[in-house]
């Protein structure tokens, strides 16, 4: 009411005493003898103020639109043209002459990429002693007798020797298992063939030994990570089915090893519990382990469930319908051949203009609007996705979560802006990454996308990387780039994946104006912080999330 009664009197002083700016514009009314104001010209100098800012916004909006555009050399411009009329020969059903103009026009970019004389072999494993070198022959003579309790080095050394100089001699890593295991070293033994398993995911009797050892500690849900990743990327092995079933037994055997515990906890707290409030009046803060617990003891989906619906309340997320259409159609596609039917596949798309994505356990994946500007196709976003769906299909997200690490990178601090989405970057394994890319490769080679998607992807990105000072934050975590780049180049040559498939170059491309469009808007609302738009000022404290 008090605004209200000031304007008034406001109005009323300017009606009764005319200012000397408007005292010219008065004029007496001889006629009647009323003063009258004339009325006042039209100014249109606000008009033409306002026109000008008007143009002024939608001249900066174009240009951050074409900021975000990839700026294509005439070479690449040709190069995706080709493959655009590749797809439209695809997509009419003309499928070798989609496949002749596809392997043209990556022949003239990409000369000798994939040439098999041109790429070796990651491994190359075997089991007979014969085609071992003198050497290893002498270590593997030594290594095979019976371990005397009193002779530890002698066993030993020369079987470390022997997998360190023969490291594609599968009976060896058994061997050097069987004797730390003997000599009380099971950790040892343990740690040992974590990092041999994920190199030769195909030897059935490396997973075996690794599995019996894992029973023997109760460490169940290694067990079932283990025994699911051979019959992943073993599908059509004979025994694929049996550790299937196996690892869902052993992550059976977690849970009931989870529910003991938390059965201890209940009781520690209790106990706990009653003695902070003699000490303090409060029962509150000792529940924290139960409540971990708990969580882990939902499973996967649920764990992934809430850890998303939080992030759905705290990331700007694009609504836009077709959008969203896409990146899920790409998904689906995917994921038909994961092989993990108990999960509910959900892509989120970030508002966010670097490129990253990441993945919850349960199939909850967010990818950065960055991402689909800086891929060239569909294909190429699709390798990203098959990526992040290996994490998921993998568990390794969960496993973080048993680690604590899931908990701690998602659960912590995510500030708004620009940066908000790139602060969650998981903390993965080398060899959880190398298991990504190739399960990822696999998937990707299951559907009607160029198998080599993830290969230009991360061939693009290795050149950012070596062009940046700070390298885009998808890689910040995912060591050895060049490595990875020759490994899946690898996978691909050797199990002979299509390369001359489908690659949706121009419905990309209108995605990716899209994309532009919306993230220019954003911009301009306040709603988001550009690339290259930071002030030099102090961040704005990180916004706490609570996952409970």
């Amino acid at each position: 009411m008090k605004f209200a009664w000031n304007a008034l009197l406001l109005t009323t002083t300017l009606i009764l005493v005319p200012t000397t700016a408007n005292s010219e514009s008065v004029r007496e009314n001889t006629t009647n003898g009323l003063i009258v104001a004339n009325e006042p010209e039209t100014d249109k100098t606000d008009n033409n103020n306002d026109e000008e800012t008007e143009v002024t916004t939608e001249e900066k909006r174009q240009q951050l639109i074409q900021q975000l555009l990839p700026d294509h050399s005439e070479e690449t411009k040709n190069y995706l043209n080709q493959l655009a009329e590749a797809d439209q020969s695809y997509q009419a059903g003309n499928h070798q002459q989609a496949r002749d103009r596809y392997q043209k026009a990556k022949s003239a970019f990409y000369p000798e990429a994939f040439n098999p004389e041109k790429v070796e072999s990651s491994r190359n494993p075997y089991s007979d002693p014969e085609q071992l070198s003198p050497g290893g022959n002498v270590f593997w003579g030594y290594g095979k007798q019976e371990f005397d309790p009193k002779l530890k080095s002698k066993s030993l050394a020369p079987l470390s020797h022997l997998v360190e100089q023969e490291p594609d001699f599968i009976p060896g890593h058994i061997r050097y298992a069987e004797a730390l295991e003997f000599f009380d070293q099971r950790e040892q033994a343990i740690t040992h063939l974590e990092s041999i398993v994920p190199q030769y995911p195909e030897q059935v009797e490396l997973v075996e030994t690794l599995l019996s050892l894992y029973e023997k500690e109760q460490q169940w849900l290694d067990a079932s990570l283990t025994a699911r990743r051979f019959a992943l990327f073993n599908r059509e092995h004979e025994r694929a089915e049996e550790f299937s079933n196996a690892a869902d037994e052993y992550f059976e055997d977690y849970r009931s090893q989870l529910r003991a515990k938390l059965r201890g906890n209940v009781i520690a707290n209790v106990i706990t519990g009653g003695v902070g409030y003699a000490l303090t009046g409060s029962l509150l803060g000792p529940f924290s382990a139960i409540e971990s617990t708990a969580l882990l003891l939902q499973g996967e989906s649920s764990v992934g469930e809430r850890l998303s619906s939080r992030l759905q309340e705290e990331l700007p997320l694009v609504e836009d319908e077709e959008l969203n259409e896409y990146v899920n159609e790409i998904g689906a596609n995917i994921t038909q051949y994961s092989g993990r039917e108990d999960f509910d596949y959900e892509f989120y798309i970030i508002k966010d203009d670097n490129l990253n994505a990441f993945a919850l356990p349960g199939g909850k994946i967010f990818i950065n609007s960055g991402a689909i500007l800086e891929t060239d196709s569909e294909a190429e976003l699709a390798g990203l996705i098959a990526h992040e769906i290996g994490h998921v299909v993998l568990s390794h997200g969960f496993q973080l979560i048993t680690e604590g690490n899931l908990l701690a990178n998602v659960g912590q601090f995510v500030p708004f802006g620009r940066t908000a989405a790139n602060l969650i970057v998981l903390d993965y394994s080398r060899d959880m990454e190398r298991e990504a890319d190739e399960l990822g490769t696999q998937l990707l080679a299951s559907t009607e996308y160029a198998a080599d998607g993830i290969y230009r992807l991360m061939t693009t990105l290795n050149e950012i990387n070596q062009n940046r000072s700070t390298p885009p934050a998808w890689l910040s975590t995912h060591p050895d780039t060049a490595e990875r780049v020759d490994n899946i180049k690898t996978q691909i040559v050797e199990n002979n994946y299509n390369r001359f498939s489908f690659e949706g170059v121009k419905r990309h491309q209108q995605m990716q104006e899209k994309v532009a469009q919306i993230l220019a808007d954003a911009d301009l609302e306040g709603e988001i912080d550009l690339q290259g738009e930071e002030e030099e000022e102090e961040e704005d404290s990180p916004e706490e999330i609570d996952l409970n």
